[in-house]
């Protein structure tokens, strides 16, 4: 079970200048001004560091109780594995609805919600988890929920349908449907990741070669930013400052560098085969890359055959902007899309063309395997540290 621990006022005033960095209290302890977000998304308490409350084991007490492990959606088998971290052992397996390809941490850190797309087919769905049983609710029938994300006010859920180039806002909670907003432009819209102020957020258009950037505000496209014509972008995240988006590009074999506020390709970083997934450390210093192997769709392996995917992990250091560390699975692998663990030691992804779930050692690159289901997809380590939950596997601020 987990406890919450953090850092007190007063423990803050009376600690040294180097134990104050650490908590993190307030915008007194940051260089830069202060962040004036939308109504009803939390304050930014440190500027330069958007990351801060989603350190190591800084846990909301919504999080007290939760049981600690690795929910793990398996797109084939349309099951759900659990991992628990501490034996590295599959505890449970149960189904959920056709072709699960997320789980989705809530943005009031209370459910974890399953992504069941149906891959094309009418009976997409959302199956809750309560964290604190690990145990699935009652599905609701949801049109095509590839991917899902929350309002930075967490009123709303951003429901990502991407068959049908579209976000469905829905009541965070019901799921029932308020509005939808087209993205004509976007094939295949699927990550995002969203301004430090909650003002927009920017998706990827996987089969298209874009990026869409969307007011939050005003709930309205902003504009379309073409990568390259043959890429596929996936998963996006932001810089600790809230400045640079950082965009995986599985054919470009690295990520594309953007500047936020002007929507501009500014530069590019070479990675690894089939780039896919990123994750920032928590103490936000450091960016973990799952490159994935392969260039194509569905890979080249199925039923664990060695050596046939490539697949690695890359750590970009967000301050130079250069790769630092490369991590190579022996024997060939797929690594995909997770998170880091609470204490930042572990670095979780599913092995989508290999049915495996990895855990990196973050400090030595070393990996575990566990044998789960049918292409697992989109993991989730559960509980992470901080406030709120943007969505996707925890974008957690």
């Amino acid at each position: 079970m987990i406890s919450s621990s953090r850092c007190t006022p007063r423990l803050a005033s009376l600690a040294s200048a180097a134990l104050a960095g650490l908590c993190f209290t307030g915008a007194a302890l940051a260089a830069s001004p202060a962040i004036k977000t939308v109504p009803g998304m939390p304050a930014v308490l440190n500027p330069d560091n958007m990351y801060s409350e989603a350190r190591l084991n800084n846990f909301s007490p919504a999080t007290n109780g939760a049981l600690e492990r690795i929910y793990v959606p398996n797109l084939r088998s349309n099951a759900v594995s659990v991992i628990d971290p501490a034996t590295y052992k599959v505890v449970d397996t149960f189904p959920v609805g056709r072709s699960p390809q997320h789980v989705v941490p809530s943005w009031d850190l209370k459910t974890l919600w399953v992504t069941n797309n149906a891959e094309g087919k009418s009976d997409g769905s959302l199956t809750p988890i309560d964290p604190k049983t690990g145990k699935p609710g009652k599905a609701i029938e949801v049109d095509d929920p590839y991917n899902m994300y929350f309002t930075p006010d967490g009123k709303e859920a951003i429901v990502v349908a991407e068959a049908h180039a579209r976000l469905d806002f829905r009541d965070a909670h019901t799921m029932q449907l308020h509005s939808s907003l087209q993205a004509p432009e976007c094939k295949g819209i699927n990550h995002a990741d969203f301004a430090i102020d909650g003002t927009y957020a920017i998706f990827t258009c996987e089969f298209g070669g874009k990026l869409v950037k969307i007011d939050m505000v005003n709930r309205k496209v902003l504009g379309y930013l073409e990568l390259e014509k043959k890429g596929m972008p996936q998963d996006i995240r932001v810089s600790p400052d809230g400045k640079i988006f950082y965009v995986a590009d599985m054919m470009a074999d690295g990520v594309y560098v953007v500047d936020g506020a002007s929507f501009t390709k500014i530069g590019f970083i070479k990675t690894g085969i089939g780039t896919h997934g990123l994750y920032p450390s928590r103490d936000g210093t450091k960016l973990y890359v799952a490159n994935r192997g392969s260039n194509h769709v569905h890979g080249e392996s199925r039923g664990n055959k060695k050596g046939v995917n490539k697949g690695s992990v890359s750590v970009i250091d967000f301050a130079s902007r250069t790769v630092v560390a490369n991590w190579p699975i022996p024997g060939g692998g797929s690594p995909d899309m997770g998170n880091v663990s609470a204490d930042g030691k572990t670095l979780w992804l599913s092995g989508r063309y290999d049915d495996l779930v990895y855990a990196f050692d973050t400090t030595t690159g070393a990996v575990r395997k566990i044998k789960v289901g049918a292409e697992p997809h989109g993991l989730a380590v559960w509980p992470q540290p901080g406030r709120f939950s943007l969505g996707h596997t925890g974008i957690m601020r």
